[in-house]
């Protein structure tokens, strides 16, 4: 590693790429050094002015990366991060960090034994009103909180129609947005275990619902996910022991689609940064994350999952 501003790669080009190139343009040490995508028209039409590759291989071989931001589908997550991880070369990678815990598993040991950097985006732990009410949080007795998590798949994923693919995606909503909402409840609340679950899905076999009950340092949690929402619903209501009901509205003050992304981006950039140069390997996140995701799949299987067609 230079003594300069980390020299990042950026693999995949879909509809969060945006957010990244953005942030590594304003997170001080920090420079987009080059891009990838295996589709060679959505490289050609990649205005980031950063040099281009089709291989992501290629781009770790060529490129002399500090870091290596993953964006691509979900599927390719875990070939993509080992490659660089292999290489010494630290990682920021999308939530989920692979399709599954042993997918995931490997990576983290990999991670330490190339004592190279290991990190999950889990983005709306940078979101301003989660930060407020983590503070709000402070010293207080959590008796209940539900997580909702709500939006209209097709919206969101654009172009990007793997979302749509169990086999790439994972699953569905649990698979992808599960993440973020459970790693939440993590955040805010400490480990967590998986109670109860129902999951829908449609008759191509996506979950678009689920209803997650969860236990957290004493905390009874619900985790509501839904890919078939009119409009957009990301926020935490949590109850405290003392009869206050506190809440955060990630989407509050930002009503733009997608407004609140740029400045949670900025702190997973600013994060990883300081992991990177602080050489903090471990991150226990992204693996934590994929464990919830399967035993909310499980759970669901034995307390007798509903599949439903036509939902969404």
């Amino acid at each position: 590693m230079t003594g300069g501003p980390l020299r990042v790669g950026l693999v995949g080009l879909g509809v969060i790429s945006r957010f990244y190139i953005a942030a590594l343009r304003t997170v001080p040490g920090m420079s987009l050094a080059a891009v990838c995508d295996r589709d060679p028209g959505v490289l050609a039409a990649d205005r980031s002015g950063a040099p281009g590759y089709t291989d992501h291989v290629r781009m770790l071989d060529e490129a002399g990366l500090d870091a290596l931001a993953v964006t691509a589908p979900n599927d390719t997550h875990a070939r993509i991060c080992a490659d660089a991880l292999d290489r010494g070369v630290a990682v920021c990678v999308e939530k989920p960090l692979a399709l599954d815990l042993a997918q995931g598993e490997p990576l983290r040991v990999l991670a330490r034994d190339r004592d190279a950097v290991l990190f999950t985006a889990f983005h709306r732990r940078y979101n301003s009103e989660v930060a407020r009410l983590r503070g709000e949080l402070a010293g207080r007795r959590v008796e209940e909180m539900t997580v909702r998590y709500l939006e209209r798949i097709e919206e969101h994923a654009g172009t990007d129609t793997w979302y749509l693919d169990p086999g790439r995606c994972g699953g569905g909503c649990v698979a992808d947005n599960g993440p973020n909402a459970f790693d939440l409840v993590e955040f805010l609340l400490g480990p967590a275990e998986v109670v109860a679950a129902r999951v829908d899905r449609d008759a191509a076999g996506t979950d678009r619902r689920a209803d997650v009950e969860l236990r957290a340092g004493g905390a009874r949690v619900r985790v509501l996910l839904d890919w078939s929402h009119p409009g957009e619903c990301k926020e935490v209501e949590v109850r405290t022991a003392d009869g206050a009901v506190l809440t955060a509205d990630m989407l509050a003050g930002r009503p733009g689609f997608k407004e609140s992304l740029w400045h949670e981006y900025e702190g997973v950039l600013t994060e990883f940064g300081r992991r990177v140069r602080g050489g903090r390997v471990d991150d226990a996140g992204g693996p934590s994350a994929l464990r919830l995701v399967g035993d909310t799949y499980r759970r669901a299987a034995v307390g007798g999952e509903q599949a439903r067609e036509g939902v969404g």
